[in-house]
């Protein structure tokens, strides 16, 4: 059997010119065994019209085995050179003719070294989009840390507001008065700084990942 891959010609058969070849050498083969079994069989019958023969069935067998040996070895010799005319004459795509589905190599022709620096091309594009994904994601988890210090520090905003209006309401608006008040609430304060501290150092060591 022929080692040629032939491709382009299983692309236009739908199979590989040595398959067929394949398929036609085991049917004339099993035909040919089943050929040998029917006149092993028409020999028998007519041995039975000679009663005197004293040639045995099993000497019909040995006999049957040894002439489809040597007709199997004839017909190998003879399919290898009909094999060989049918790849090269009958299963074989000329070099210069083009399958219909491949006319656009022809339009568009690429060397190896084009294709290879568009495929290099495409791995580096590759890599970018995958860079600015992952930059997009931690700058979307910077916002969300953004937003949540944001909204601490309103709360801090609030209180003072808070702050300020009770003040007011207990005549406390004087400089040492106020103070006295702030001390006073100064652990409320402390605590509201202590996590507008630690969201901050979050986004830092964020920032510094990047």
């Amino acid at each position: 059997m022929s080692v040629n891959p032939m491709a382009y010609e299983a692309q236009f058969f739908g199979f590989t010119p040595q398959t067929c070849m394949l398929r036609v050498y085991i049917a004339f083969q099993d035909y040919l065994f089943e050929m040998m079994l029917v006149v092993e069989s028409v020999i028998l019958k007519k041995l039975d019209g000679f009663p005197d023969c004293k040639i045995s069935p099993s000497q019909i067998r040995k006999s049957t085995e040894k002439f489809l040996l040597f007709i199997k070895e004839h017909f190998d010799k003879l399919f290898s050179k009909m094999e060989e005319v049918l790849l090269q004459l009958v299963l074989n795509i000329p070099k210069n003719v083009l399958l219909p589905e491949d006319k656009v190599h022809e339009q568009y022709p690429y060397s190896k070294e084009q294709f290879q620096a568009l495929q290099d091309e495409i791995h580096q594009l590759q890599k970018q989009y995958r860079a600015e994904a992952s930059a997009g994601q931690a700058l979307r988890a910077e916002l969300e840390e953004q937003k949540a210090v944001r909204a601490e520090l309103e709360k801090i905003l609030q209180w003072f507001d808070g702050l300020e209006n009770i003040c007011r309401e207990h005549g406390t608006c004087n400089f040492k008065e106020s103070f006295a008040f702030l001390t006073q609430n100064a652990k409320k304060l402390q605590d509201v700084l202590k996590d507008v501290e630690e969201k901050s150092k979050k986004i830092k060591k964020h920032d510094r990942l990047l």
